[in-house]
């Protein structure tokens, strides 16, 4: 089935449950249908096997879809985009209906969260790379290193992510993390590790004015050299 008829059928579908909110035409455009379609997918086969907490239900679109898809006002036109710890999608998918202009590829570990991924791209007809893996393993870097932009979502602390994520990226790529009201703290305790890892320096950015309330918090990091060699212990 065609995009267009997948989204025709996820307009359908969608009325079976919560409307989308008027401003996600804004954001998804003539795709508001295939994120109502994906957010069904989330209320339904994404709670029954654990990848959305099902106290999430009713907050799918503004915490979760809609916080995920402003993340597309940072992203380059035609950016290869790597998304590290995908787990539902989050902020791969929908940044992906948000802007088909976009390369995309999900890396995730746990084969269930693959298996449920790729039955949810393929039912909204998207094309999207699933990788199962982490994004430190070596064949898992071969394959996409040189990505424009690395997104992450509730991974980890950022000198975590930094080490995850910027040997991922081109030379002057950026990781954009979603982070919440801690960033300033993180990026101050961690801006040696990042540092160290070939990360510049961090800025915080907050988007989504007009469609989410409060804003999107994003640290975005340039990669600007390669990480610094371990120091051997000397013998005494």
């Amino acid at each position: 089935m065609s995009a267009e008829g997948t989204a025709d059928a996820a307009g359908t579908d969608a009325r079976r449950g919560d409307p989308p909110p008027e401003v996600a035409a804004t954001v998804f455009g003539e795709r508001v249908g295939l994120a109502a379609r994906y957010v069904e997918h989330l209320a339904t086969s994404g709670i029954e096997r654990g990848l959305i907490g099902p106290r999430e239900h009713e907050r799918l679109w503004d915490r979760h879809v809609l916080n995920s898809a402003v993340l597309a006002e940072l992203v380059p036109p035609a950016a290869k985009v790597v998304d590290v710890g995908s787990g539902a999608g989050l902020p791969g998918i929908p940044l992906a209906l948000a802007r088909p202009d976009l390369r995309i590829v999900l890396i995730e570990p746990l084969a269930r969260r693959v298996d449920w991924l790729d039955e949810v791209i393929s039912d909204l007809g998207l094309d999207i790379a699933v990788e199962r893996g982490r994004a430190e393993e070596p064949a898992v870097l071969r394959r996409w290193e040189g990505a424009d932009v690395v997104t992450a979502r509730a991974v980890g602390p950022l000198a975590r992510l930094a080490g995850l994520c910027l040997p991922l990226l081109r030379p002057g790529g950026a990781m954009l993390v979603l982070k919440g009201a801690s960033a300033p703290d993180e990026i101050a305790r961690d801006a040696t590790a990042v540092r160290a890892l070939g990360g510049g320096t961090a800025r915080i950015h907050e988007v989504g004015a007009g469609v989410v309330d409060p804003l999107t918090t994003v640290v975005e990091i340039p990669r600007i050299g390669a990480p610094r060699p371990k120091r051997r212990k000397e013998r005494r």
